[in-house]
């Protein structure tokens, strides 16, 4: 029972740290990663473009159909110590990919876990928290809000 849980917290780990570097800019992630001595790894794929069919539901609960095709891009990162980390992302940027791949990699090492959340992980998800709070009251500044008055007839 104890490796079921443990194996389910380091999955749970690496949805959390995926959902983060999904949404970080490319740059933010890589000038993270600068501060930590990276160990020996190697591209298992090679980053690459591609696309995928994007399935939509009327009314959300309708008959699936397609909706149309995204451009994505993936990678797949080993490292000396034998984690294999895999990297998606929107788009045609293959760096972030392979970035997020490599950080997929260090998420599941015993030796890096720790450092990718404390110096990668955390300060990302710090900054677009602060980014989106940011939107929000944004967008409440402009809020306006509609009454409409009752009128006494009779």
């Amino acid at each position: 029972m104890d490796q079921v849980t443990q194996h389910d917290n380091q999955q749970a780990q690496r949805k959390a740290a995926m959902a983060v570097l999904a949404h970080a800019e490319t740059g933010e992630i890589a000038a993270r990663l600068r501060t930590i001595p990276l160990p020996g790894h190697q591209d298992l794929r090679e980053p690459e473009n591609g696309l995928v069919m994007l399935r939509g539901r009327v009314g959300g609960d309708g008959a699936p159909f397609n909706l149309g095709e995204a451009t994505v891009s993936r990678a797949a990162v080993r490292l000396v110590s034998g984690e294999v980390g895999f990297g998606y992302t929107l788009g045609r940027d293959t760096g972030k990919a392979r970035l997020i791949a490599l950080c997929d990699a260090l998420v599941q090492s015993g030796d890096f876990s720790a450092a990718i959340e404390r110096d990668v992980i955390a300060p990302l998800r710090e900054q677009l928290m602060n980014r989106r709070q940011q939107a929000a009251a944004e967008t409440a500044a402009t809020k306006v809000d509609f009454y409409t008055m009752v009128r006494g007839e009779g």
